[in-house]
């Protein structure tokens, strides 16, 4: 009955919205999506020939209290975050306090070493490209299962292949990753993000909660696996107080999670893309120097058939997404969320995408991607770009 009534209500609210797409009947194929993978809430934003074209939300930011969905509320946009990461490790590479084949160990102030290849630098290049043969098995909150101080048997966080030779997508890499950020800067990872990224864009987001409007966030939710039942996940937005309150600086950035704790609104996030579009720069304010964006975007290991993996970018390009184009950018996925950022740097048109919750299916595609993810991009390129 209580999802019945949720549709209802979806339904009323996609009925009522007022929008410009450029393409007649845009808004009842994004109803037809939503309707088809059960969508809560959606948020989308298109880039073509180098600007915004179009930002909307459709559908709710909560179920319960049957709230609109705005343009400007704010998602945890799961792994996208990691973008904002690799961006302030090049800064700081840029700025001489960091190189990219620095050894992970050096820098975190603990062992990150492999067991099975023990005479084998880790190096922050490899955190970056998801090389490092670090595992997400012990965890990645926090870095009770690698750090020896805290767990002597930490073999279980490497997996039984030399660095630097394979790609396994490793949260625990870009958690990591926010800590070393800390150690080269001297400034809190959240704090160092908002000053060097965030605040220079014009942008309003941030991985800490206390310092956002947090009547903006869109509930997100999971579904039950047998019922089908929408639950809200309460813990996206948790901010870790008993944590903060005894920060340790250079190593405490976990509580953060660097690597998926971002909050940002769809049309912000595109000004991000923008960025990473035009390599480095955006309105004319220059966030990375042209090599190091290019650095970012190219693709330094294979990950399967037509796609590959740079500084927490992907790049693929694959004949069932947006007319066979390259696709460079990053998924995300946690606590029901779902999003994607991707842009053609050639044809300057690129795509947000993010939704509060869908159904679990998995399309034929790169990463195991998502299929509303997938059918999100071909919307959006066939209407706006096409």
């Amino acid at each position: 009955m209580r999802i019945k009534l949720f549709w209802i209500v979806l339904t009323i609210v996609l009925l009522g919205f007022e929008t410009k797409a450029q393409q007649p009947g845009f808004e009842r194929e994004v109803g037809e999506l939503m309707k088809k993978y059960e969508v809560p809430g959606l948020a989308l934003a298109v880039v073509k020939d180098n600007k915004i074209v179009y930002a909307q939300a459709f559908g709710l930011k909560n179920i319960e209290n049957k709230i609109p969905l705005q343009k400007d509320d704010l998602f945890r946009i799961a792994s996208i975050s990691k973008s904002f990461c690799a961006t302030a490790i090049l800064q700081l590479v840029e700025q001489n306090k960091l190189k990219l084949d620095d050894e992970v160990t050096d820098l975190i102030g603990f062992k990150v070493q492999n067991p099975y290849f023990p005479q084998q630098k880790i190096t922050l290049r490899m955190l970056l490209s998801h090389t490092s043969s670090l595992n997400d098995s012990g965890g990645y909150f926090n870095y009770n299962a690698i750090d020896p101080a805290l767990n002597s048997g930490n073999t279980k966080c490497y997996s039984n292949y030399e660095p630097g030779t394979q790609f396994k997508y490793c949260n625990l890499n870009y958690n990591l990753i926010g800590s070393i950020i800390e150690k080269a800067s001297g400034i809190r990872f959240d704090e160092y993000v908002r000053t060097n990224i965030i605040k220079p864009l014009g942008i309003y987001a941030g991985y800490n909660v206390d310092s956002l409007d947090t009547t903006k966030f869109v509930s997100l939710y999971t579904r039950a696996k047998n019922t089908g039942e929408l639950t809200e996940s309460k813990v996206a937005y948790v901010a870790n107080r008993s944590i903060w309150a005894k920060y340790r600086l250079g190593y405490s950035a976990y509580s953060f999670s660097p690597t998926g704790g971002m909050k940002i609104s769809a049309p912000d996030l595109a000004k991000v893309m923008l960025m990473h579009l035009n390599l480095g720069q955006y309105d004319g304010v220059r966030i990375l120097k042209k090599l190091s964006a290019e650095q970012m975007q190219h693709p330094h290991v294979e990950t399967g058939v037509g796609s590959a993996y740079g500084y927490a970018i992907r790049i693929m390009q694959n004949p069932k997404l947006a007319g066979g184009n390259l696709l460079v950018g990053h998924t995300g996925s946690a606590s029901g969320l779902l999003s994607e950022m991707f842009f053609n740097p050639k044809k300057k048109f690129g795509f947000v995408f993010i939704c509060s919750g869908s159904k679990r299916d998995v399309a034929d595609l790169p990463f195991e991607m998502r299929s509303v993810l997938a059918d999100g991009i071909n919307l959006l390129y066939d209407n706006f770009i096409k």
